[in-house]
């Protein structure tokens, strides 16, 4: 009886299991193992962390979640987003994707930190930023995948990249996707990565001109639910109020689930580079309505795609740096 005990723990631990992936790079692989000798407890050092802060403030799970993605699309996964203006490094926070808007960057320096007490000069940022992303989903509800790992962190940053390269709330779906492409990562890339908009907030000024003027006619985007659109208008007026907030997904805006994609069905997207998932292409309403049925198909493609997103012109091998502290290059 226990043999068979043992036996069934056994399944049920591999059916939970995180799926896992092993990627080649330039100069070397990632591979979610990396620190298994160097600095075996920074996996758990930075769940734990991430843990707290997100126990703290439900909302810091989305706002961590979305630092991975803004480092990424810029340079690609190098923790270039990180940096602080210094000599000539112009910081990408001051980007319009980015100001006043990301955030969550003490958290990351918390782990840093810690991470350097434990082991020093190990464990990029780069890396931590892909940890704490997958440990934020987690921790919402959402799949748990293993990160692979390995990064290097950049010696620059890139103001213009961070204007001109990631997606933008009111950009034309073909703007988006074009984006995405230039990434390497295709349509049902976009549409899964979209679905981390089912936690987090949006401002005020990330939408507005969907609510009175949405094509430069005074009229408001006629893809919006017209009583979503009224109650959206009670804390979003014409001018001020810019950095009131917003769910992205009102139905559980804390929870990591399919509802966003539900939202999207019944016109009920938030952003405009939301709502066009549903109303320009017809390939990805079809994932759209995929996802709306299958949560548990949502959660696989998301976790495939962030491990594709996280490969993006990674930094390995004696290319770039682990840096001492996430905010500055090391001397």
């Amino acid at each position: 009886m226990a043999q068979s005990l043992s036996f069934f723990m056994v399944i049920v631990l591999l059916a939970f299991a995180p799926i896992c992936f092993s990627i080649k790079t330039y100069g070397g692989y990632l591979f979610p193992q990396f620190y298994d000798q160097s600095c075996p407890q920074a996996k758990e050092i930075i769940k734990f962390i991430v843990a707290n802060a997100v126990a703290k403030e439900a909302r810091m799970a989305a706002s961590l979640l979305r630092l991975h993605f803004h480092d990424c699309f810029v340079k690609g996964c190098d923790a270039s987003l990180l940096l602080d203006s210094s000599g000539s490094i112009i910081s990408e926070k001051r980007s319009n994707p980015n100001r006043n808007s990301a955030r969550g960057f003490e958290v990351i320096d918390e782990i840093k930190k810690a991470l350097e007490k434990e082991c020093p000069q190990t464990v990029s940022c780069a890396d931590i930023l892909a940890l704490a992303a997958r440990d934020s989903t987690v921790l919402a509800g959402g799949p748990n995948w293993e990160v692979p790992l390995g990064r290097r962190d950049s010696r620059g940053a890139s103001l213009s990249g961070s204007n001109n390269n990631i997606p933008a709330p009111n950009n034309t779906f073909n703007t988006i996707l074009t984006k995405f492409k230039l990434k390497g990562l295709n349509i049902v890339d976009l549409v899964a990565l979209s679905g981390s908009h089912t936690i987090g907030n949006a401002r005020c000024t990330s939408f507005r001109q969907r609510l009175y003027n949405q094509s430069g006619n005074s009229k408001p985007d006629f893809t919006l639910e017209e009583s979503y659109a009224a109650q959206l208008r009670t804390k979003c007026p014409r001018s001020g109020g810019d950095q009131n907030l917003f769910f992205l997904d009102f139905v559980s805006p804390t929870k990591f689930d399919n509802n966003y994609f539900k939202n999207l069905l019944a016109s009920k997207g938030l952003l405009n580079s939301d709502q066009v998932l549903v109303t320009k292409n017809q390939e990805s309403l079809n994932l759209v309505k995929q996802y709306a049925e299958n949560n548990e198909l949502f959660f696989e493609q998301f976790a495939k795609s962030m491990v594709k997103m996280g490969n993006i012109s990674p930094l390995t091998g004696s290319r770039g740096e682990i840096r001492k502290s996430c905010r500055k290059i090391n001397s």
